[in-house]
């Protein structure tokens, strides 16, 4: 337990320097987008009005100092303020992220409920045509573009069954109760959960695979401890251990992908802020969202090394 504590405090000194890189970097590609102010310009407003403007903002100054100036107010716990709305974005960030992650926990678990049977299922009838068929099942999955399938589901569920809502978390004029935020969340969902079960459908079935393979599995099975303990039991907690890498993996994946997907149905999660502050070049947000975004990656990292020890003890730091 001490190795593994050591190992975690080191794991975090080390995330420091990487999450500084990783600043510097997003905040060179935006300002080369280009500044914020040109979307100022127009016959109204006066050069003037603009370079008083850049000045008061800072944005007159070079990239370096940008970056140490927004550096220093983000140790001291300001994310700044937005260019469009005047809202502090940590604020707008705090109100935006339950939504997101909401959306995301029921994403992951729809779609491991759905993988790890499908999975288990495909390697114990492998090379059969019902392992056949859910292997084509998880490319088509992870094959097609989450915003086509979520067009498709509009289309279905909303245009011409009129049985499911297309935008929003809640109905307006409404409380949003448990059953209207349920009815919400299905198709946005859905467009999440496909594209991630259709990948670990065949990481499952791999690491299944090989797991089946082993001799002391073949003892299991001799002994007659039964078909289904043999599988779910010594089997797929052997099998874990890839499970869990792509899961880790895949949780900064999911971040990014909830962008489009909540753009495309209006969903009040920090995908649709991200989506609205590229367009109008909103740097404060940006680099929040950005922050944010990093922050999840390296934290990701670490649980999933740390569920390796709490998955295999054999584990050694």
């Amino acid at each position: 337990m001490c190795e593994l504590r050591r190992y975690i405090i080191k794991k975090i000194l080390l995330a420091i320097p990487v999450l500084l890189g990783i600043t510097i970097i997003d905040y060179l590609l935006m300002s080369l987008a280009g500044n914020p102010l040109e979307m100022m310009a127009g016959p109204r407003i006066t050069q003037e009005a603009i370079a008083f403007k850049a000045e008061k903002l800072g944005l007159d100054q070079p990239f370096l100092v940008q970056y140490f100036t927004w550096l220093g107010q983000v140790l001291q716990g300001n994310l700044g303020y937005s260019y469009k709305s005047y809202e502090p974005v940590s604020d707008m960030i705090a109100s935006r992220i339950g939504p997101t992650l909401l959306l995301m926990g029921v994403s992951m678990l729809v779609a491991l409920l759905i993988a790890i049977p499908g999975g288990i299922y495909s390697a114990v009838h492998r090379y059969k045509k019902r392992d056949f068929a859910v292997v084509t099942a998880s490319f088509f999955g992870s094959s097609i573009p989450s915003f086509f399938l979520a067009l498709i589901l509009i289309y279905i569920f909303t245009v011409r069954l009129g049985w499911l809502p297309s935008s929003g978390m809640a109905t307006p004029g409404t409380g949003g109760d448990f059953l209207d935020v349920a009815r919400h969340m299905v198709m946005p969902v859905l467009v999440l959960a496909v594209s991630l079960a259709g990948s670990n459908i065949r990481y499952i079935r791999s690491a299944v695979l090989e797991i089946l393979e082993m001799d002391y599995l073949r003892t299991a099975k001799a002994k007659g401890i039964g078909r289904f303990l043999t599988i779910n039991k010594h089997a797929l907690r052997n099998a874990l251990l890839p499970i869990v890498t792509v899961i880790g993996m895949q949780i900064p994946m999911l971040f990014g992908g909830a962008v489009i997907v909540e753009q495309i149905f209006s969903w009040p999660g920090l995908g649709l802020v991200a989506m609205n502050a590229i367009t109008g070049r909103d740097y404060p947000v940006i680099m929040g969202v950005c922050l944010l975004s990093a922050v999840v990656v390296l934290v990701a990292n670490l649980l999933t090394d740390i569920v390796y020890a709490l998955v295999d003890p054999t584990i050694k730091y």
